[in-house]
């Protein structure tokens, strides 16, 4: 999983197109070099659940790539993202200097079990913070695509064969999670 918020909570999305530039961006940068599991994005942070690609996986023709031998670390995608976002953010609200806190967080989820919990956790981030009451009502996490039929780059088999079927998908989602246990798993510090 990775996480991230704007430096001392700052707002890193003020409006709709803050969101949609961002996951344009994302689609961009970490779409060649990741699978995209779930994601959330808050106003002054953000969650993914990612698999880095391997090396096979990842297209030679990648920009500034060049062949694979060259191949640059997946972090770099990251960071070429939010340096990407930050310059955009800047220029259209006249600010300058950074926008999120360095280093971004990474978690290692190694069973099925957190990787339930940790798409759990994330698409029930907006209610825990008091933005919706279910996550269908919130449009900028991944659970409107996983309950979807629309084409997506998401991994949606993956993540409902995970529950299943999308009926216990769903199910799970609509009940009280223990987000605490969550965030202490996942060292994730709220604000």
């Amino acid at each position: 999983m990775i996480y991230n918020r704007g430096i001392n909570s700052y707002n890193i999305f003020a409006e709709n197109e803050n969101y949609e530039y961002f996951l344009h961006l994302y689609d961009k940068n970490i779409s060649p070099v990741a699978e995209t599991y779930a994601w959330a994005l808050m106003k002054n942070h953000f969650h993914f659940l990612v698999k880095i690609k391997p090396k096979e996986e990842v297209p030679a023709n990648l920009s500034g790539f060049g062949d694979l031998t060259g191949l640059k670390p997946p972090h770099q995608a990251f960071s070429n993202l939010f340096n990407a976002y930050t310059k955009a953010f800047n220029k259209r609200y006249n600010r300058h200097g950074g926008l999120f806190e360095r280093p971004f967080k990474r978690k290692k989820i190694s069973n099925l079990v957190w990787l339930k919990r940790t798409i759990l956790y994330i698409h029930n981030n907006p209610v825990h913070h008091g933005f919706c009451s279910h996550p269908l009502e919130y449009p900028w996490t991944s659970y409107l695509s996983c309950i979807s039929v629309m084409p997506t780059k998401l991994q949606r088999g993956k993540v409902v064969g995970w529950f299943n079927k999308k009926a216990e998908f769903v199910t799970q989602h609509n009940e009280i999670l223990n987000l605490k246990e969550t965030e202490d798993f996942l060292d994730i510090i709220q604000t």
